[in-house]
């Protein structure tokens, strides 16, 4: 069997060492990103939920970029929130402007009651394409 094999975006191998988990898995043409959450460099919480969905779409432009990768080559997306119903909309708009145009990677949505201190978490599947 071959060996994982680890991607870690720029200036953030700090806080998955601490957690004991690599950020995403490069496994032959895909790419297994672990749930990206809307956290500050120091790992804490974005306290707003708009910044925070933000915060977490742009760690997860940092590891799919740390592969080669981009929005374009997602092709599963899995999300997690606290409040579902009351949240939905700021996810939508903010989903709506990453992924604007067809086709648009399929989508799974999870209400859970606990994301260690976040309200919003995104694990996605990616393409990692042979060139540009």
């Amino acid at each position: 069997m071959t060996k994982r094999d680890a991607v870690f975006p720029a200036n953030r191998h700090a806080l998955y060492e601490a957690h004991g988990y690599s950020p995403a898995i490069r496994s032959g043409d895909l790419l297994f990103v672990s749930g990206q959450v809307g956290s500050r460099p120091d790992g804490t919480p974005e306290p707003d939920f708009e910044k925070q969905v933000r915060l977490a779409f742009e760690n997860l432009k940092a590891t799919l970029a740390a592969a080669g990768s981009t929005f374009d080559d997602i092709v599963d997306v899995t999300s997690f929130h606290t409040d579902p119903e009351n949240q939905f909309g700021t996810i939508m708009t903010v989903k709506q402007e990453v992924f604007s145009e067809k086709p648009y990677p399929n989508w799974t949505a999870v209400g859970v009651t606990w994301l260690s201190g976040f309200d919003f978490e995104i694990k996605v599947i990616a393409r990692i394409p042979a060139e540009r």
